[in-house]
């Protein structure tokens, strides 16, 4: 049952990956062209300086590395944004805590179809998890081949494999921010070395700086290094809410699937 569900999960999220990079690219760059950099956001028209106080046309000063890091920042939302809906689906339909006392409740009680009941109703990954551990449950009360141990083993196991095929839908794409993490602040400091090397570069040309080309040197380096941060910065957030999302997931698993097998093993002795 999760196996026969889990194969479509990972198509979608594969085609997801794919897609969502190269149009987060091309987003970008039409609106570094034609949004940040509109002639209404300069004082003339070669789009040497941008007018005071505008905010589009100092970050078009900041060369091409901003595209990039525009095409990173809208990934790390668009993948946000996925996230939140994945693991919020997981969770259920319900609360996730009043679920589990719930089954709980009726494990000690011994009305294992109630509990599958319970978990048709709360539906995502923790009932998934729960509906197979329960289904085996049902199964090894009926097996007379196995001993008590061996039967609690294969529940524990079910529920492992149960979990296992889970957890790879919810972990999805959280490499992807990771890498981001890491990755925008490298392109940063690359947009801030391009900067400053142009800002340089207009001081050594004829000894004298030319005031407007070190300046617009001096904006590329920190455009591009507070857009970069930014992300960096972003994408560390939401990579931390997501595990500690997924940690308590797991760890409701975790106690449910334990509940479970010492329940059998307490009542069956």
């Amino acid at each position: 049952m999760a196996q026969a569900s889990a194969a479509p999960q990972k198509k979608a999220g594969f085609d997801w990956t794919i897609l969502v990079i190269p149009v987060s690219l091309v987003v970008s760059i039409v609106l570094f062209i034609f949004v940040f950099g509109a002639p209404k956001h300069f004082t003339t028209e070669t789009k040497e300086t941008p007018i005071p106080g505008d905010a589009f046309g100092i970050i078009y000063k900041g060369g091409f590395i901003v595209p990039i890091l525009m095409t990173f920042l809208l990934t790390v939302f668009t993948f946000s944004i996925e996230r939140f809906m994945t693991i919020g689906k997981a969770r259920g339909t319900g609360s996730l805590e009043a679920f589990l006392q719930k089954v709980k409740s009726l494990l000690h009680a011994n009305d294992i179809n109630g509990a599958i009941a319970e978990c048709n109703k709360q539906k995502g990954s923790v009932a998934n998890v729960v509906v197979e551990g329960l289904y085996k449950y049902q199964e090894m009360d009926k097996n007379t081949e196995f001993t008590l141990e061996q039967k609690v083993q294969h529940i524990q196991q079910e529920i492992e494999e149960a979990t296992s095929l889970e957890l790879p839908s919810l972990e999805q794409n959280l490499p992807i921010l990771a890498t981001l993490a890491s990755v925008s602040t490298l392109v940063a400091l690359l947009g801030t070395v391009l900067g400053m090397i142009r800002a340089f570069s207009a001081m050594a040309v004829t000894g004298n700086p030319d005031p407007a080309k070190l300046s617009a040197g001096i904006s590329e380096a920190l455009i591009n290094t507070a857009i970069g941060i930014g992300t960096s910065a972003l994408s560390i957030i939401m990579y931390n809410i997501f595990t500690t999302m997924i940690d308590k997931l797991t760890y409701g698993i975790d106690e449910i699937g334990y509940s479970i097998a010492q329940t059998f093993a307490s009542t069956r002795k």
